[in-house]
Order: C-alpha cells, then structure tokens, then sequence
C-alpha cells in the first residue's frame, strides 16, 4: 500500500507538469530521448573512425578513407548542441509555467480552505512545507523521472556494446555503483526527516526574520528596542539548524569518500583488464577505446541512474507535502441546491448559537441569541474576548456554529451560496487591511457595484483626502511601491469604511468602525449609520 501511494504521488507530480504546458512537457520528452541516443552513435563512430585510422596506417591509404566518418561525427556534435540549446530554452520555459501554475493552485485551494485550518499551528506547518517545495519539486520530478529513462536507454546501448566482448567488465560497473545508490537513499531519508521535524524551527526564523525587516513592525521594534533579541533568537535558531544539518551532512560525506574508493578502483581494474587484451591482440585499439569509454560513460549513466531514483524518493517524500496540502479538505462551502438570497431583508437572527475555535477549551459563544431588524441600529458591545467579532465571522459563514443558527429572514445562511451571502454583507473589520493598491482599487474591491467610488469615499469621509493626492484616486496608497502615498490610520479606516458602503449592501456590519476616527470624522460615521439603518440591517460592534 505504500509504495502504491508513492507512485501515486509521483505520477500526481508529473501531471501537473503535464497539465502547467503540455507543448513543453512533450517537447522535454523528446529532447531526453535525443540526449540518449545521440552520445551511443558518437561513440560507435569513435571506434569504426579509430579503426580505420589504424588500418589507413598500416596500409599507407589516404586521409581521404576517414572523411566520412569525421563528418559524421561532426553532424552528430552539432545536432547535440542544438538539441541541448532547444532543450535549455523549453525547460526554462516549462520552468517558469510551472511556477505560474502552482501559485494559482496554492492559491485556489488557501482561498477555499476554512477560516479554521488558520487558528491552528499544523495547518502553517502544512502550508509552510507545501510552499517550500510547490514551484521546484514537481519539475525536479520531471528532471529526475526523464534522466532515469534516458541513462536507461544509454545504459542498454553500453551493455550492448561491453557485453558482446566482456560480460565481466558488465558486472564490475553495476556493483560499483550500488554502495552509492544505498547512500544517497540514506541521505534523501535523513534530509526529509530533518526539514520535516524542524518545520516550526524554520518558521520560527523566517518569523523573526521578518519582525526585523518588514515595515509592519519597525516601530515598535525600534521603540521597544527588540532588535538584538530578535537577531540573537534567529541566529540560535539557524545555528541549531545548521548544526543539525551539518551532522548529516558530514555522516554522508564520509560514506561518498569511501564509496569513491570503491568506484576507482573498479575503473582501474576494468583498465588493467581491457590493456591486457590489447597487448595481447585479443582488440582491436578501437574496441578498447570503444569498451574503456562505454565503461567510463556506463558508470556515469549508471551513477545517473542511481542519482535519479535517489532524486526521485527525496522529491517523492517532499512533493508529498505539497500533495498533503492540496488534498485538505473545507467544510464551509456553498449547498448544492442554494436558496436565492432574499431581495429585501427584514431580520439578522442567532438562534441558540454555541461556537468556540479550534483548539480551544471553552465557547466564545454559549447559546447566544440575537435579532437585528431594519430601522434600528443593533448595537453590539463588550469587553475583549466577549465574542463580538466573533459574530460577524459567523455571519459571513467563515466559520459555522457547533450548535444554533444564524438565520436571514428566518432562513438557515447555509442555505445560501457562499459568495452570494456575502455579497449582500458590507463589512469594516476592526482589524480591515491596508492595500497597497490605488485609491479606486481599496475601495472598489466588491464585485457587485451600488454606488460609484467617488460616493463611497464621500459617505466615508475619505474623499477629501483622496481627491487631493498626487494622482486622485488613481494614486496608490502605501510606500511599499513606487508612486505611493502613505495615510495615517484614522484615514485608511476610512478607506476601509468606504470599501463596506461601495457594495450598498443590505447588510452594513461595522466593527469598531471609530477606533482611529476623529472627533469630525465620528460624527460623520454617526450620520452614516442614521441614515443607513433606515433601509439596511446595520450591526454596531463597540468595546466598553
């Protein structure tokens, strides 16, 4: 059963490969076959060109008589270097389709994934594996697969050619290549071990990697003076890494040395062999250059080979974790048989709601209960830790409740089509994202249109710094790229108010929506929400 799923995982690798571009996946195909054959007919020609040079001045004949097969050999050269030149090109190309194709699918599936899987540690574990390995692994498979079957079809030709004069000389070049195929086995289990044991270790890194360095954080690094804690725990955390991949690494060196012993002196054996033939004029000086360079070339396609299953079962243990993460499961989705969305809503209702998060020992939400009608606003206040946005997130059905029901004009949200309901909900959060993205993109960011950008910003009370950027609306906002405008807090809450009410949705939920506001912009979000509340259900959550 499980070799059965690791060639499962294999074959899953090389079609998506195959899916990502598959012009380029046949072309690479074909460019390995080309590579695998082309070096065997250079390598006969070698002989019979050796040969007849060797009868040409024996006999006193012409250079005329090995013309031929120089041209030949020089026809076959440069088919290979532009095979090798075509095949560089279509790699790159496959290479960088690849990485397309695997963000949009990284992507997709984080984007259809439950809001659950983020609340806990293995799930980051999980997602930190898969992007680790998304962009390369699969065509490293690819690479590794196509190198197998090419070093394959070379080493056919060479036992071809080696076993017709030494079967001896055969045997000598597979069982000098087996102590190194054992090793790299080895090394490919330890390395997968270690990355997969030390996953948090290396988030932890990358962590504080980015508390020093991204812009989020410099503040309060700077004002807290976190700096050198920071550094200090990063570096114990790469050097323990280091160490502990060094001591693998130095376990594995050893073994190479050995088992390159090993390897030369199988080769200086076959020599000795092969020259005691010549002298004795058992071959031909062609058959033995043939036969020594067979040899020679039989234990690299063999190391190859021997390279590329050990590849493989590494990338067959890695690509797993990205499989490991395609092949997780959410649990919110729309129903198969949606219930329109009503054209007017009356009523918000949790009916008997009890909800806590993953992981967690006690409810957020213990039988809760709660109506918000239209006409009045529904006023949700608390201390931290009370469950209040908790509330928003189960309206938008990104969680849903262990027990009760969250109903819209009486009916079960889970009826509806995911982006349908949330369509219909115009949302601030208290923790609402600063894109840096222009001003129209902030805020136009709905998919169904109610009132134009300008309106919105109006409403919000964010046009009048807006329109006088540098650019107007078509300025970004931000300083992470070129153009780019930075906005104090109160001003990008705004923003973010704007983005709720360009839907016109009939649903307004604002969360701590006066957090950064002034004392003018308050009571323009207070107009809003008087006016608001006389045609849309509109949820006010507020600390105490």
């Amino acid at each position: 059963m499980k070799k059965r799923y690791e060639s499962q995982v294999l074959w899953q690798a090389l079609q998506l490969l195959r899916r990502c571009d598959r012009g380029s996946f046949r072309r690479h195909v074909l460019y390995v076959m080309l590579q695998s054959v082309l070096p065997l007919v250079n390598l006969y020609i070698l002989k019979l060109l050796i040969d007849t040079v060797e009868v040409g001045v024996k006999s006193g004949q012409g250079f005329s008589m090995v013309l031929p097969y120089v041209g030949i050999m020089a026809g076959v050269f440069f088919v290979s270097r532009v095979v090798n030149a075509l095949s560089n090109v279509n790699n790159d190309v496959l290479s960088q389709r690849l990485i397309d194709y695997m963000s949009d699918i990284m992507q997709r599936k984080a984007a259809e994934l439950d809001m659950a899987y983020y609340d806990t540690p293995e799930y980051h574990d999980t997602m930190h594996r898969a992007q680790q390995e998304a962009n390369y692994r699969p065509m490293q498979i690819l690479n590794n697969f196509m190198s197998f079957v090419g070093s394959s079809i070379s080493i056919v030709g060479v036992v071809a050619l080696l076993a017709a004069s030494s079967a001896t000389t055969v045997a000598v070049m597979i069982v000098a290549v087996v102590p190194g195929f054992l090793i790299r086995l080895y090394k490919a289990r330890s390395i997968y071990a270690f990355r997969r044991n030390n996953t948090q270790l290396y988030r932890q890194t990358a962590y504080y990697s980015a508390l020093l360095t991204a812009r989020d954080y410099a503040k309060e690094v700077r004002a807290y003076r976190l700096s050198d804690m920071l550094r200090s725990r990063f570096v114990a955390g790469r050097r323990r890494l280091v160490t502990l991949l060094l001591a693998i690494s130095r376990r594995i060196g050893a073994l190479d040395v050995v088992c390159g012993a090993f390897e030369t002196a199988a080769m200086l054996g076959v020599v000795w062999m092969l020259a005691s033939q010549a002298f004795a004029a058992a071959i031909s000086i062609g058959t033995f250059v043939m036969l020594f360079e067979a040899f020679r070339r039989g234990q690299t396609y063999l190391g190859t080979m021997v390279s590329s299953i050990a590849a493989l079962y590494d990338n067959r243990l890695f690509v797993g974790n990205l499989f490991e993460f395609l092949n997780l499961k959410g649990t919110i989705a729309s129903p198969a048989d949606p219930v329109p969305f009503p054209e007017k809503v009356q009523t918000v209702e949790f009916r008997d709601v009890v909800f806590r998060y993953p992981d967690m020992d006690h409810d957020v939400l213990d039988h809760y209960n709660a109506v918000a009608r239209v006409g009045e606003v529904f006023r949700l206040s608390g201390q931290n830790g009370y469950g209040k946005s908790t509330v928003v997130k189960l309206l938008l059905r990104l969680y849903d409740p262990q027990q009760g029901a969250v109903l819209i004009n009486g009916i079960d949200l889970r009826r509806f089509d995911l982006d349908d309901l949330r369509t219909h909900v115009g949302v601030l959060f208290q923790d609402f994202v600063r894109y840096n993205l222009t001003a129209t993109e902030n805020i136009a960011m709905a998919s169904k249109r109610g009132t134009t950008v300008v309106d919105a910003a109006r409403q919000a009370g964010a046009d009048e710094f807006l329109s006088k950027l540098p650019n107007g609306y078509e300025n970004m906002l931000g300083r992470m790229f070129d153009g780019g405008s930075e906005l104090s807090m109160g001003q990008w809450q705004r923003v973010a108010l704007a983005r709720a009410i360009y839907n016109d949705s009939p649903i307004l939920v604002l969360d701590e929506p006066s957090a950064w506001l002034d004392h003018d912009a308050r009571e323009r979000l207070q107009q809003l929400v008087d006016e608001s509340h006389k045609t849309k259900i509109v949820i006010l959550i507020s600390h105490i």
